[in-house]
């Protein structure tokens, strides 16, 4: 707790220092909404974001446009969250592992194994269904305006892991999700939540065998340098969701709402694009570093977590929900 308060009072602290106690400025040519999030600037989401910026002020005639603060400025992404509920900060993106804590639906994102392909996540996500969950922190004063692609995840970690048996009495870094601490728990690892701009000096000092994340992100992050061991079992795909507060959103006119959400919309589709580009890159450049890329069997880990889709299945409006996402062509 005194880690969470000391963080949030230096995020408010740096907000105080820049001006931008209020997340959307009306300058004389225009609204400027402020966006903060937890990614380095080379990240395909943050070059999403800089792309959606670019087409607000194009929609908009220069009335509307984003001013962006990356790389954990403003705070962690439970920060940023707590700074859009109170209308400090415009807008965010968080992973919908963090958000489930504020809009329990989500945390059906962190099922292992809840999606054939890539295909089928995204009928989900850019379809009714994927509206629905988008509107599902809206009583938390969290809007979701769009999906943003971010692969599927996989272990990593110091040693090698071929079986679910690897993971037994391994320390494995989570974020605050409390599906995410189950899965792990299930396939015999422990799970250790951490903030994300913590994780290389705790993989560094040994708090963490390893951790789990796609492959950008292992990459970009450089945790390839301390982890020599990627493991492609693809257990979960989290997509990141692009919020806005609704102190902010309710200010904006009809017409700058509908700005705004194209141009987020467009921002997800370019996105898409450059992240599989990414996740190539990536791949070649931590062989390149030595890393060695497993591909182990997903069966043994699949049948290790059934027991989270039973529970899951124990309250009726999650049930629904799996049934109707299972059932997406």
């Amino acid at each position: 707790m005194k880690i969470r308060t000391s963080y949030f009072l230096r995020a408010v602290t740096l907000i105080l220092l820049i001006g931008v106690l209020v997340g959307c400025e009306e300058p004389a040519k225009g609204k400027v909404i402020k966006l903060a999030h937890g990614l380095d600037v080379t990240h395909p989401v943050h070059k999403a974001m800089v792309f959606m910026g670019e087409r607000l002020k194009e929609k908009s005639g220069g009335a509307l446009s984003l001013d962006i603060y990356p790389s954990q400025q403003l705070g962690s992404e439970r920060e940023c969250l707590e700074l859009l509920q109170i209308g400090s900060l415009g807008m965010t993106k968080v992973s919908t592992g963090v958000l489930e804590n504020f809009a329990p639906s989500l945390k059906v994102f962190g099922l292992p194994f809840l999606f054939r392909d890539s295909e089928h996540r995204f009928n989900v996500l850019e379809g009714d269904i994927g509206e629905k969950l988008l509107d599902a922190s809206i009583s938390k004063r969290l809007k979701g305006l769009t999906f943003y692609d971010a692969g599927s995840r996989s272990f990593y970690s110091k040693v090698p892991i071929n079986s679910p048996g690897d993971l037994k009495g391994l320390k494995l870094r989570v974020m605050e999700s409390q599906t995410a601490m189950n899965m792990v728990k299930n396939l015999g690892g422990s799970p250790t939540p951490i903030a994300w701009g913590e994780l290389y000096t705790a993989l560094q000092q040994g708090v963490v065998d390893g951790a789990e994340n796609n492959l950008p992100s292992f990459y970009l992050s450089r945790h390839y340098e301390v982890c020599k061991y990627y493991v492609l079992d693809e257990h979960t795909a989290l997509p990141d969701e692009l919020l806005i507060s609704t102190v902010i959103w309710n200010k904006l006119t009809p017409q700058e709402q509908q700005w705004v959400k194209e141009a987020a919309v467009e921002s997800a589709e370019y996105e898409k694009v450059i992240w599989h580009e990414a996740e190539m890159e990536a791949l070649a450049e931590i062989k390149k570093a030595g890393v060695e890329v497993i591909t182990p069997e997903k069966n043994a880990f699949r049948e290790r977590v059934k027991p989270m889709y039973d529970e899951f299945e124990l309250d009726p409006a999650m049930k629904e929900l799996i049934e109707e996402i299972q059932a997406v062509k």
